[in-house]
């Protein structure tokens, strides 16, 4: 059985699941972003257990399936851009359609629908923040992020953080107490 969960974006937050299905009891086959698959069928007593659990750690249970694909895209997205060595060499929404085994156009109007931004916002706004960290890093100068991140030029990835932070990547290094937002916080809000 499946069940998907909210604001499940890194491995902490695998580990604290996996934990609360152990309390519980529950046999799980994999605990991966956003998603559970248990062994066995639960019951509506340890589903609202789970549930409280989840909760009280700052995850949700999912029932709704277009809250579900929703979590899926931005899983996808936070996977590649943060947990990924590379991005992948295809198009973006090619990519996307084929992890999910969802035409493009009919995941785009539903995430704008649902996250009132586009995907395509919420994909720039995890590839700054991913760029705030490799620049906190100091191992990578401008053009090897902007070469990672693929970006078509420095200046477009220079244009684009300037446009999501208000501060050019040189000012954002200069900064002492450099501010990043935390993953399951990022295009929560406009």
């Amino acid at each position: 059985m499946k069940l998907f969960i909210k604001y499940m974006v890194s491995n902490r937050c695998k580990t604290a699941v996996a934990l609360e299905l152990k309390k519980l009891e529950l046999h799980f086959i994999v605990v991966d972003l956003g998603e559970v698959e248990i062994m066995e069928n639960i019951t509506d007593e340890q589903k609202e257990l789970l549930k409280g659990r989840l909760n009280a750690i700052g995850l949700e249970l999912m029932d709704d399936k277009k809250a579900v694909l929703i979590e899926k895209v931005k899983n996808v997205i936070i996977e590649m851009i943060h947990h990924s060595d590379e991005l992948p060499s295809i198009n973006f929404s090619d990519y996307l359609s084929e992890k999910l085994n969802f035409d493009y156009s009919y995941l785009s109007n539903m995430f704008s629908e649902v996250q009132g931004m586009s995907i395509q916002q919420f994909l720039i706004i995890h590839k700054i923040e991913r760029v705030k960290e490799l620049l906190m890093y100091e191992e990578l100068n401008l053009t090897e992020i902007s070469y990672k991140m693929q970006y078509s030029s420095v200046a477009h990835l220079s244009n684009q953080f300037k446009k999501v932070t208000g501060l050019s990547a040189t000012q954002f290094q200069k900064l002492k107490n450099k501010k990043r937002v935390p993953i399951e916080e990022l295009g929560n809000s406009i």
